[in-house]
C-alpha cells in the first residue's frame, strides 16, 4: 500500500508531504546486521518490512505445519488486548492466573485425571509442548533420582525409553538434562513404537517409558494401553515402579472426541503425565503448550520455586520466567467458546477432509498410504515408483503453487523409505482438498513427461555417440590405408 509520510525535520531531503514509494527510504538499503544510525519515519518501517515479508509462504497453505494458522476475529482481539500482559505477574494479573488454572482443570478433566469436581489439577501452561516435555521429563528425573538415593543405589545414569519416531525435543530433553535416550528402532510398515520392544529395553534406571499420541511422521496412535499393561507385568515381577508419560502434543485435542473409548490417558494406572499442545489442534495461534500431572505426588516439591518481588508469593514451574498471557486466555477463549461440542465438530471434519485427500490420492494410483484413519488426520504417502522422480522433488514442485508439503526419510531402521507428509487443519476446506489433488496430479504428470524426454534425449545421445564412435573407427581405418599406400599414378 501507498503510505503518506509527514516530514517534521528541517534537515530532511523529503518534501512535507511525500509518499513511501516516493520517498529515499525504499532508494537507500537499510543495514542487515546493525542497527542503522538515524530513526526512519514509522510508516516507511512497516511498509518496508511488510514487503520483505510478502516473501514468506502463506502459513494457511502451510501443510507441513501442525500449528494453528486461522482463529476468530474475536479471539485475535483479546489476543491483541492482553498481548502486553506478562503471565508471571500473577499479582498483578490475577484474573489471567485464574483463567491459566481453568484451563488446567478443564483439559485435566477431558484426559479423565481422578480428581474431583471441585479439586485443584496439577499442571501448568507452557510455551509449547517442548517446554511442557521438559518440565515433565525433569520431575520423572527426580522422582527417580529420590528413590535411587534411598535404596542407596547410583543415580548417575538415568535413561527414557521411546521409539525413534519421537519428535526432536526428546533428543533436546535427553542431551540438555543428561539422560540416555534408547529408542526402539522402527521397521518397514511399522512406523510406531512397539511396545513389546520397548518393555524389553525397560531397566532399572529407566525414569519412564514416552509413548506418543500421533506420530509426527503418519499421525499414527501407539499402543499406550498395551504398553501399560505389559509394563504393569514388568514391574510386577522386577519390583520397579517405571511410569508412562504420553507425548500427546497432536492427538490430545483429537482422540477425546474423535475416540473416547480409546484407553491412552489417566485412565491407565502408570500414566503419569500428559502433554498436549494448545497451539495444534487446541486452536490456538502459537506458542501455547500444557502438561498435566496425575496427581501431586508426581510432581517433586523441590522443583516448584516461590517469588515474592512481584507482590505476593507465587509457586513457579517453567523453564523460561516471563512469558506473554495472549495465548492463554486464548485457549480459554477456544474451550468456553467451542466446549465438547464445538471441538468435536471440527474434528469430525478435518477428519472427512483427510479422508477426501486420501481417496484422491489413491485414485492415481501411484502413492502408497501410511497414515491410519484412526489418528491426526494427516495423509502420509510414498511413491509406488520413484525410479524417475521421487516424493523430494514434488514437494519442491508443489512450491509453485503456494503449497508448502515436507519431505522426508523415515527413521532407523527404515531410512529408505521416503514420505510426503499433509497435515489437515481446521482451516484447510474441501475446496482446497480438491486444488490440492489437481496440482500434485498435475506435478507427477509433468515428472512423467520431464522423465520421459530425458530418457529421449539419453537414448539419442547413446546413438549418437555409437554412430560416431563407428564413423570415427572407419575414418581411422581408411587414414591407416592411404597412410600405407606408395606414391603412385592414380
Amino acid at each position: 500500500m501507498v503510505v503518506t509520510v509527514a516530514a517534521t525535520g528541517s534537515d530532511t531531503a523529503e518534501p512535507l508531504h511525500s509518499t513511501t514509494f516516493a520517498s529515499r527510504y525504499v532508494r537507500d538499503q537499510l543495514p542487515r546486521y546493525r542497527m542503522p544510525e538515524g530513526s526512519i519515519p514509522k510508516e516507511a518501517a512497516y511498509q518496508i518490512i511488510s514487503d520483505e515479508l510478502m516473501l514468506d509462504g502463506n502459513p494457511r497453505l502451510n501443510l507441513a505445519s501442525f500449528v494453528t494458522t486461522w482463529m476468530e476475529p474475536e479471539c485475535g482481539k483479546l489476543i491483541m488486548d492482553s498481548v502486553n500482559k506478562n503471565y508471571v505477574d500473577m499479582d498483578e494479573y490475577p484474573v489471567t492466573t485464574e483463567l491459566q488454572n481453568r484451563c488446567v482443570n478443564m483439559i485435566a478433566h477431558l484426559f479423565n485425571a481422578p480428581i474431583g469436581e471441585d479439586e485443584t489439577a496439577i499442571g501448568v501452561s507452557t510455551v509449547g509442548s517442548s517446554e511442557a516435555i521438559m518440565l515433565a521429563g525433569l520431575a520423572f528425573k527426580r522422582k527417580w533420582a529420590n528413590k535411587m538415593k534411598e535404596q542407596g543405589k547410583p543415580c548417575d545414569k538415568p535413561n527414557i525409553v521411546t521409539g525413534a519416531n519421537v519428535q526432536v525435543c526428546w533428543e533436546k530433553f535427553a542431551r540438555y538434562f543428561e539422560v540416555e535416550l534408547k529408542e526402539v528402532k522402527l521397521t518397514e510398515g511399522y512406523y510406531v513404537m512397539d511396545p513389546k520392544k520397548a518393555i524389553e529395553m525397560v531397566d532399572e534406571n529407566t525414569i519412564c517409558v514416552a509413548a506418543i499420541l500421533g506420530s509426527t511422521l503418519t499421525g499414527e496412535y501407539e499402543d499406550v494401553k498395551l504398553l501399560n499393561d505389559l509394563l504393569v507385568e514388568k514391574n510386577k515381577k522386577t519390583g520397579w515402579n517405571v511410569p508412562i508419560h504420553v507425548d500427546a502434543a497432536s492427538g490430545g485435542f483429537i482422540a477425546p472426541f474423535l475416540q473416547p473409548e480409546l484407553e491412552w490417558d489417566f485412565r491407565l494406572p502408570l500414566v503419569k503425565s500428559i502433554n498436549v499442545s494448545g497451539h495444534k489442534y487446541g486452536l490456538v495461534y502459537p506458542g501455547v503448550g500444557w502438561v498435566i500431572w496425575r496427581s501431586k505426588d508426581d510432581l517433586p516439591d523441590e522443583l516448584i520455586f516461590h517469588i515474592n518481588y512481584l507482590g505476593t508469593d507465587q509457586p513457579t514451574f517453567t523453564l523460561n520466567f516471563s512469558k506473554g498471557a495472549s495465548q492463554i486466555i486464548a485457549q480459554y477463549y477456544q474451550l468456553i467458546r467451542l466446549g465438547f461440542e464445538g471441538y468435536k465438530h471440527i474434528m469430525e471434519n478435518c477428519k472427512l477432509n483427510a479422508a477426501v485427500l486420501k481417496e484422491g490420492i489413491d485414485a492415481t494410483g501411484r502413492f502408497d498410504v501410511l497414515s491410519k484413519a484412526d489418528g491426526v488426520p494427516l495423509v502420509a504417502i510414498r511413491l509406488k515408483d520413484s525410479t524417475n522422480f521421487s516424493v523430494f522433488d514434488i514437494s519442491e514442485n508443489l512450491r509453485r503453487f503456494g503449497w508448502i508439503v515436507p519431505a522426508y526419510t523415515m527413521p532407523a531402521d527404515a531410512e529408505h523409505v521416503a514420505v510426503l507428509r499433509i497435515v489437515i487443519r481446521e482451516d484447510f476446506n474441501r475446496s482446497l482438498a480438491q486444488r490440492l489433488l489437481a496440482d500434485i496430479n498435475k506435478i507427477v504428470r509433468e515428472l512423467d513427461a520431464h522423465a520421459v524426454h530425458a530418457i529421449k534425449l539419453s537414448n539419442a545421445a547413446a546413438a549418437e555417440g555409437a554412430s560416431k564412435s563407428t564413423v570415427d573407427a572407419v575414418t581411422e581405418a581408411f587414414k591407416g590405408l592411404a597412410g600405407n599406400k606408395k606414391a603412385g599414378v592414380c
